[in-house]
């Protein structure tokens, strides 16, 4: 079996496919059920009031900073991967980020919340 990660039209699909000889088809892949997000550790979401969104669609590829974490303006709170590339999301200003909204792997469109600050 070969597992593929399939992104169309922004939605992220985890398909499996099972090879099962030469002269029959391949399984139809199968949209993986939703995951389920871990519950925050800290403040419910969107607890902070300086908000960071994300800039471009994406996948969630990495989560620098957690709550409670003091951060500056300009260092990463996350990364996402935007066409293949690892694009870092940076606090707008100083604070302590308040809540992250987003968990890896979430797809997110531009626009989306992704974090916030106090």
């Amino acid at each position: 079996m070969k597992s593929y990660t399939i992104t169309v039209n922004g939605n992220v699909y985890d398909v499996t496919v099972e090879e099962t000889g030469a002269t029959a088809p391949a399984a139809a892949p199968r949209k993986a059920a939703p995951a389920i997000p871990a519950a925050p550790a800290a403040p419910a979401a969107g607890a902070g009031n300086i908000k960071i969104e994300a800039g471009a669609a994406g996948k969630v590829f990495k989560i620098e900073a957690n709550p409670g974490t003091a951060v500056k303006k300009g260092d990463t709170v996350l990364i996402l991967e935007v066409m293949k590339m690892e694009t870092p999301v940076v606090a707008p200003e100083d604070g302590t980020v308040a809540s992250i909204d987003v968990t890896v792997g979430d797809a997110v469109e531009a626009g989306a919340l992704l974090a916030t600050l106090n």
